[in-house]
């Protein structure tokens, strides 16, 4: 992002970055994902909330960024609360309010907006000054869609007409999948491909992994050095490194340590952690030896000639290992590095990565 300079703004390669404080002392502001970083469905996450609180009394400004669109700000709050997290509405930036602003970019306020969405998608746009409707028949210059559990057949045919009549169509994200108790369910992205389908008609997209999302939370913030936070390579670290804004990638929701390792360079997090306590601790760099072993702290990773993974000295042999926070770091570095070196040899990049369990050093027995 144009402007934001912090001592770890990720530039050139796509590696883990170090950082000898605590990230909410090395940061002034926290871009935080809330399903799979700061609550779970119905349920709590481990260590977010005495993490969340503890940021904010380090002197961080927290800034919750979702993807769903479905909740008004005040609904955040209040789940936040049950979480034990404290927040208020004013520090919540969903897709719905980043459709909302990507809409001002195209509309003049007071333009008729029709909504294929919920609440969160109809208060974002009535608290910017546009005139929602509810029928194509209506005439509306756009038309906003984000999920929710409301949208069937006939609000997204009425999306339709309106776009087919010349209305322009955004989409609050374009997550294709949902997470739920029960698995994966269609994201608002598979809804909104439908309705392009059945239109013709291209579309404008807000949310991650876009960067506008957080380029206009963190302008809605005050604050000058980011740090984004999130479990979604695809959506939360893609759209943080767009943004030129270091990532912390946690392992409480959708992206596994296994998909980190593999990880493409556009989806890379800066920093990675087990879950939020890495905002109140430092992150010690990884570094390489002259023969090619990546140390981190007192663990060291390396890939060896045949594509095998090797830590502190023991090949990963089995389909799923167990290591602590340092030996993952280095092992990412090690991974990344031979993808890397692939990547620009021509060479075969394969390697061959068990299931990963990454356990912090306070929970183990």
């Amino acid at each position: 992002m144009t402007g934001v300079k912090s001592p770890s703004t990720p530039n050139g390669p796509a590696v883990l970055l170090g950082s000898a404080q605590p990230l909410a002392q090395a940061y002034d502001c926290a871009l935080l994902d809330l399903d799979g970083v700061c609550f779970a469905g119905e349920a709590e996450v481990p260590h977010a909330a005495d993490s969340v609180n503890g940021a904010r009394a380090a002197g961080m400004r927290l800034t919750f960024v979702t993807n769903n669109a479905s909740r008004a700000p005040q609904t955040v709050v209040d789940k936040l609360a049950r979480n034990r997290i404290q927040a208020k509405a004013t520090e919540v930036f969903s897709a719905a309010m980043d459709a909302a602003a990507l809409l001002h970019e195209h509309l003049e306020p007071g333009a008729k907006v029709l909504v294929v969405g919920g609440e969160g998608v109809r208060q974002a746009l009535t608290d910017t000054g546009f005139v929602v409707v509810d029928s194509a028949t209506d005439a509306p210059a756009a038309v906003v869609q984000g999920w929710d559990p409301a949208v069937d057949w006939a609000m997204l045919s009425e999306g339709c007409y309106a776009i087919i009549a010349g209305a322009l169509h955004v989409a609050t994200n374009t997550d294709a999948t949902l997470p739920t108790e029960r698995g994966f369910a269609l994201g608002n992205g598979s809804l909104v491909k439908a309705v392009a389908n059945a239109t013709g008609k291209d579309y404008l997209a807000a949310g991650k992994p876009h960067p506008g999302i957080y380029q206009r939370a963190l302008r809605r913030s005050g604050g000058t050095r980011p740090l984004a936070v999130g479990d979604r390579l695809n959506t939360d670290l893609t759209g943080a490194r767009a943004s030129a804004i270091p990532g912390m990638h946690v392992l409480t929701g959708v992206s596994s340590a296994r998909d980190v390792i593999l990880a493409d360079p556009a989806e890379r997090p800066s920093y990675v952690h087990t879950d939020l306590r890495g905002l109140l601790e430092p992150h010690p760099q990884p570094t390489r030896d002259a023969q090619g072993t990546w140390h981190c702290a007192s663990s060291t990773a390396r890939v060896t000639e045949d594509g095998s993974l090797e830590v502190d000295g023991t090949p990963l042999t089995g389909a799923s290992a167990a290591l602590g926070l340092d030996a993952y770091r280095a092992l990412i570095s090690a991974a990344w590095e031979h993808q890397d070196t692939a990547r620009a040899t021509g060479s075969s990049a394969v390697i061959t990565v068990p299931e990963i369990t990454v356990t912090h050093e306070d929970d183990r027995p």
